[in-house]
């Protein structure tokens, strides 16, 4: 990293960070990138203790370099000295909590080209859980359009093709899908196959999807639970009448078999018609018997 050089002491004064050294800068005199490829800083809690220390410097560019780069962003720069391409978060939070100058790393390299700034810009936010997908994606489609090509801009930055393809592949994708993936309701892997679909057509397909999957899933569950066999219940009845139980202790009795659902029903007698029913009982059961069923079944 080189020497460092303390000058937190001096404010607002211009000062020199050599290539390849570390200085204490006062934040007056530095800026965030403009071209930062985060839409938001998120939550800065967790910088909180920067307030006393700085464990990581930023890497920063002069704001001439920069400049000659993108000299429609002056008014963004105003008359900041550095513009912090690394750190954009430590140095809102030193703002945030009361610091008065960041650490800082000049590396003029990193102002060589659009496509080296913008690639230095992404490579410190890749992999970060609040830098959300579709944020990343715009930021590879920046970094790509300062190249002759894709596979150009996945080489120069270390990338492979095939990452580079399926993030900006996520681009193609609707307003809508891109919140849910956004949000986490939707896979990558079910984004990128959705961006080969015309746009309009994307949420028609993802809901057939959808449903589809509920269907197999449904047909799998069906498939694991084995049908619940009838239940047979004996009744023990008096011979030669049909009862609940035998008249008195000496009757000679006779179990037959009813076959009853699972729900308990017995599918074989008229429950739907009370006046087939009560014929019915009335041809095999006795009075005496027919009102011990009926106390059995309002005990039930």
């Amino acid at each position: 990293m080189g020497r460092r050089v303390n000058l937190a002491t001096i404010d607002d004064k211009p000062i020199a960070v050599a290539a390849g050294t570390s200085a204490g800068v006062p934040l007056a005199l530095l800026v965030a990138n403009p071209r930062n490829p985060r839409e938001g800083l998120g939550d800065l809690e967790d910088l909180r203790s920067i307030a006393t220390r700085q464990l990581q410097p930023c890497l920063v560019v002069t704001a001439k370099g920069y400049l000659a780069l993108w000299p429609e962003d002056a008014e963004r720069v105003g008359d900041a000295q550095y513009v912090v391409v690394n750190g954009c978060r430590r140095l809102a939070a030193a703002l945030e909590f009361g610091r008065s100058d960041l650490l800082v790393v000049h590396d003029e390299t990193v102002a060589s080209t659009r496509g080296e700034l913008l690639g230095a810009a992404v490579e410190e936010n890749i992999g970060r859980k609040d830098f959300d997908i579709i944020e990343e994606a715009r930021a590879v489609e920046a970094v790509v359009a300062e190249y002759p090509s894709s596979r150009e801009a996945a080489k120069a930055r270390g990338w492979t093709h095939g990452w580079v393809s399926q993030r900006r592949a996520l681009l193609k994708l609707s307003p809508e899908m891109q919140a849910m993936l956004r949000a986490g309701e939707l896979a990558v892997r079910d984004a990128r196959r959705l961006a080969r679909v015309p746009e309009v057509e994307q949420v028609a397909a993802w809901r057939a999807e959808q449903d589809a999957a509920a269907e197999r899933k449904k047909e799998r569950a069906e498939q694991r639970i084995p049908p619940t066999p009838p239940l047979v219940t004996a009744v023990t009845t008096p011979q030669g009448a049909p009862t609940l139980e035998p008249s008195t202790p000496t009757e000679q009795a006779v179990v037959t078999a009813v076959t009853t659902a699972a729900d308990g029903s017995m599918p074989g007698l008229p429950w739907d018609s009370p006046i087939a029913l009560d014929r019915m009982l009335r041809t095999h059961m006795s009075e005496e018997n027919r009102r011990a069923l009926g106390k059995l079944l309002l005990n039930g």
